[in-house]
């Protein structure tokens, strides 16, 4: 066994077996993030019938064992690089995951994430308590410019480290949030997690909707990706009360996030 480093949530470990790699995800229910390994391993599975993540070969409770794929995790940089790559790739998680999945499914929606994450920082005590009330104010703000859009089955934590490049295609990784939503946050977050320009969006949805943006869907979108970055930030001062996983700096996650809001907040 060989742990794999960079995770925030759970530890992962590549193991060698009869001649083949797999990797090893052990990670019990987080609750306070709405991380249910069920729903984890059913969007897994579906994810890898539609083509777009390695098999999931076996499971028990408290772990995850997927083939290993041989790549590299992407960067920043990399997202922004592989808009053209990227777009198709959300465009066929978002038409055919939902067509496998099995059993009950999952519902994302950012802004009721950014809610129930304000009462557990407030509960907790968070050194982050006090900007609590601004930022709920802010989901107020960023979820009623949003566009009616049709519900489609996403990924919903496109860091940068949950995409892989073998060489020859794109994998997506991680679907400890993957559930029913819509794509606006899929892209959102893609845009914040990459670190977009406005030449990066208007490429990423253009692509993405094959040119097809009205100025409502881009107001939308803006929205949209404050709220992702917002999210972000939430989630690190959860866990930050809340997870210990090794060399995870939570406290530094939620300031970088917080700083990429309160810019996309001012434009």
């Amino acid at each position: 066994m060989e742990p794999l480093t960079g995770g925030l949530t759970n530890l992962s470990f590549v193991v060698e077996d009869a001649g083949e790699k797999f990797v090893v995800r052990c990670g019990d229910d987080i609750p306070v993030h709405h991380v249910f390994r069920d729903r984890e391993r059913a969007a897994s599975v579906a994810a890898h019938a539609a083509g777009l993540s390695p098999e999931v070969v076996h499971t028990e409770p408290g772990l995850l064992v997927m083939r290993f794929v041989d790549g590299r995790t992407f960067t920043e940089a990399d997202l922004r690089a592989n808009i053209q790559h990227l777009a198709p790739l959300l465009r066929k998680c978002h038409r055919e995951v939902g067509q496998h999945l099995a059993g009950p499914p999952s519902f994302f929606s950012v802004f009721h994430v950014i809610r129930d994450y304000g009462r557990t920082i407030a509960a907790a005590g968070s050194p982050f308590a006090a900007g609590v009330p601004r930022y709920l104010e802010a989901n107020r703000a960023l979820e009623a410019a949003q566009v009616p859009m049709p519900i489609i089955f996403g990924h919903h934590d496109l860091l940068p480290g949950n995409v892989m490049d073998d060489g020859k295609r794109l994998w997506l990784i991680d679907w400890e949030y993957g559930g029913f939503g819509t794509a606006m946050f899929d892209l959102a977050n893609l845009s914040a997690n990459g670190a977009f320009g406005e030449v990066e969006d208007t490429a990423l949805l253009d692509a993405y909707f094959e040119g097809n943006v009205s100025a409502d869907l881009r107001r939308s979108f803006q929205a949209m990706k404050a709220a992702s970055a917002l999210r972000e930030a939430m989630w690190a001062m959860v866990s930050d009360a809340h997870l210990q996983i090794p060399g995870a700096d939570y406290k530094a996650h939620a300031r970088d996030y917080l700083g990429r809001f309160e810019e996309l907040m001012a434009h």
